[in-house]
């Protein structure tokens, strides 16, 4: 549905713009922000683990379960229903977008202006993992070609962390 809506928004965009545009408005950040617009961690029924760990408030629990939720929509009401429903969800993203405004996906930004660069693409490695099993926290660090460790960044999960030391890397070197 976000793709259909921005391809009929802006005809004129290269494919590849438009690819990068639906990554952002689908990705897990976004939908994590839409599902506590909806309170949605507070319906989900966890484990205790999970929940003391505060699993009602992880954005990979909260994306998937607002992902589930779009399906279930769109089940019990139908295509154009369900589309309107989430277009409407969705109204402060779509007006950031309009008024040119996203969050910044580092892990692109970098490998983007790095490959142009170097014409190398930078490699990540998680250093450490620490904490529990229901709170980990990793450590990642960005690897580029013949210049070794550029940018460091933690988070609760590998993405996230991968994305921190993507982060630090970018303001770095730009």
């Amino acid at each position: 549905m976000i793709s259909d809506y921005l391809y009929f928004l802006y005809p004129h965009l290269p494919e590849g713009k438009l690819t990068k545009l639906r990554a952002d408005l689908v990705c897990e950040a976004t939908l994590a922000g839409l599902a506590g617009i909806l309170n949605l961690g507070s319906y989900l029924r966890l484990g205790k683990g999970e929940a003391a760990g505060g699993g009602a408030g992880r954005p990979s629990l909260l994306a998937d379960a607002l992902e589930a939720l779009f399906g279930a929509l769109f089940l019990d009401l139908g295509l154009g229903k369900c589309r309107q429903s989430i277009l409407q969800l969705y109204r402060p993203v779509l007006k950031n977008l309009e008024e040119g405004y996203l969050r910044r996906d580092y892990k692109t930004l970098l490998q983007e202006f790095i490959q142009a660069r170097d014409g190398v693409t930078p490699k990540y490695r998680i250093v450490r993992e620490s904490g529990p099993d229901h709170e980990k926290i990793f450590e990642a660090e960005v690897l580029i070609s013949g210049r070794g460790s550029v940018g460091q960044g933690c988070g609760r999960s590998k993405k996230e962390a991968e994305q921190a030391a993507a982060k630090e890397a970018w303001f770095k070197l730009t």
